[in-house]
């Protein structure tokens, strides 16, 4: 087995419209691509969904309903692989003005947090990536909606 070197949490994240919030991640002499928001669990998180909650208001001043595991994305890092958690889960509140972290504070480039529709066209509207979880949700949109729903548990 293979040892797991990362370990992230990223929020499959729908606003009260069922618009899906990413970012849009911009480096200087690349093209954009689109992000959902989350990033690497730290070793003071207790848990991975705490992870999550904490990069969501770091990242986006945001706090979320309750986080589903809803899709897993393992790839290669040097020594190891890196496994990102994908959670699915609901905005309830945003304040951009209380983002802050490394992303804020000392940015590579912009970090613009958009809305697209969370249906076949609003994915394919922006370059998301991992294209694993493109692929996913383009195929499961019912299916996250469902994980969801109030009478799931």
């Amino acid at each position: 087995m293979r040892a797991v070197v990362k370990r992230t949490a990223r929020a499959i994240l729908l606003d009260d419209k069922d618009r899906m919030v990413l970012i849009k991640r911009t480096k200087p002499d690349s093209p954009p691509y689109w992000i959902t928001p989350g990033g690497e669990v730290e070793p003071e998180d207790t848990t991975i969904a705490e992870g999550l909650r904490r990069e969501v208001f770091e990242e986006l001043g945001g706090k979320i309903g309750h986080p589903v595991p809803a899709f897993v994305d393992t790839v290669p890092e040097p020594g190891g692989v890196k496994v990102q958690h994908f959670f699915a889960c609901r905005l309830e509140s945003m304040d951009p003005a209380l983002r802050h972290g490394p992303e804020v504070e000392a940015p590579n480039g912009e970090y613009d947090i958009v809305r697209v529709p969370f249906t076949p066209e609003g994915l394919a509207s922006v370059g998301l990536v991992p294209a694993s979880l493109a692929a996913y949700l383009t195929a499961n949109i019912e299916g996250i909606h469902s994980l969801l729903a109030s009478d799931l548990g």
